[in-house]
């Protein structure tokens, strides 16, 4: 009988510690910039809901894109004002999500625990067993899609769509079904969802990528491809109303031989350009198109709810379908990114929850 008060002791202090949430949690971490190898599997603080309307989401599966490559290395230095000057102060990549709420803020009105969720974590964070951001920043999760597939939507669905519907103001009046768009990139990860969404809005479009993505690209409904290995869209002689161009690989002046004289170009570039060189290709072309008959744009992209339930009723619809490069383990973060850099993804890069 003497041990009878130490066991319900010690039994108490399980059932309190099984109550009492974790306050650590695996995440994919760097300390420090640098290439994609300083990314590794670290136990880091869990986060929590500290505003009235954050809601906090185990992760299922996170999605990667070139800016995480920009984060990691901390070039151009730019993307530093965001991540930390001197070192990381996240220092967790993924700016997409797709999982199951677990709590939720008192000023949450649009999701409960158990709610299946999908959206973007704007300063990063996604690769980590859990996150906490704003219920605005998310949307209901479509039921046809798994978290995989989720994941992969809300950047690059956004910059699609933002670009297209905003910028390039297709879908805005009835000429949609008349205008001629380009999409340079046409393969990646947001070029796969430009190309369906400039379909939906009745454009005419012709995708630039490579001959071992042709198959992939006119099975998102573009109308021409153009193997870039073989021909030069700049050169051939075409004009279009907008070119969306997520490449940036060739000169301004080269790219806008093949915009209509008062045709938009939309800039999205997916190359590493640093120091003096990003500064002049990111400004060049605000600086003249105000002297010019020629849109030439520059946009941002900020995942908001209301845009990702677009996204979700044309999934539903079966007017959007996102296409997945590969799914990673989530010890592979590290290659993962290095595969980004290569430039050759076919749709996005998905990272399974820890």
């Amino acid at each position: 009988m003497e041990n009878i008060p130490g066991e319900n002791r010690h039994r108490r202090s399980e059932v309190t510690s099984e109550r009492e949430p974790s306050t650590s949690m695996t995440a994919a971490h760097f300390a420090e910039y640098g290439a994609p190898d300083v990314v590794r599997s670290a136990t880091r603080p869990r986060p929590t809901i500290v505003r009235p309307d954050d809601i906090l989401v185990r992760t299922r599966a996170a999605a990667l894109h070139i800016g995480d490559c920009f984060v990691v290395r901390g070039r151009p230095l730019l993307v530093r004002s965001m991540s930390g000057w001197t070192r990381p102060k996240k220092g967790v990549p993924g700016f997409d999500v797709a999982g199951v709420v677990e709590a939720v803020g008192e000023a949450v009105t649009r999701f409960q625990p158990g709610d299946e969720v999908f959206g973007g974590c704007d300063q990063g964070g996604a690769c980590a067993e859990f996150v906490a951001w704003p219920e605005k920043q998310f949307a209901k999760k479509p039921s046809r899609l798994t978290f995989e597939e989720a994941a992969s939507m809300p950047t690059s669905g956004l910059a699609a769509l933002h670009a297209l519907r905003d910028t390039a103001r297709l879908g805005t009046d009835s000429s949609s079904s008349e205008q001629t768009i380009l999409i340079n990139g046409a393969s990646g990860g947001i070029g796969t969802f430009a190309v369906q969404i400039a379909k939906i809005y009745g454009a005419e479009v012709t995708g630039v990528c490579s001959a071992a993505n042709r198959e992939l690209v006119e099975s998102l409904g573009a109308d021409r491809v153009i193997d870039y290995t073989e021909e030069d869209f700049t050169t051939e002689g075409e004009r279009y109303d907008v070119i969306f161009d997520n490449v940036e690989n060739r000169s301004l002046a080269e790219v806008r031989r093949a915009l209509k004289p008062r045709g938009t170009l939309i800039l999205n570039s997916g190359t590493g350009a640093s120091g003096l060189t990003f500064v002049v290709r990111l400004l060049r072309p605000l600086l003249l198109s105000p002297f010019s008959k020629q849109r030439l744009c520059r946009y941002l992209s900020v995942p908001n709810g209301k845009d990702l339930d677009q996204l979700s009723e044309w999934v539903e619809s079966g007017r959007l379908t996102p296409m997945i490069d590969r799914v990673v383990p989530f010890a592979e973060v590290a290659k993962a990114l290095h595969h980004l850099e290569t430039g050759r993804g076919r749709g996005k890069v998905v990272v399974a929850g820890p």
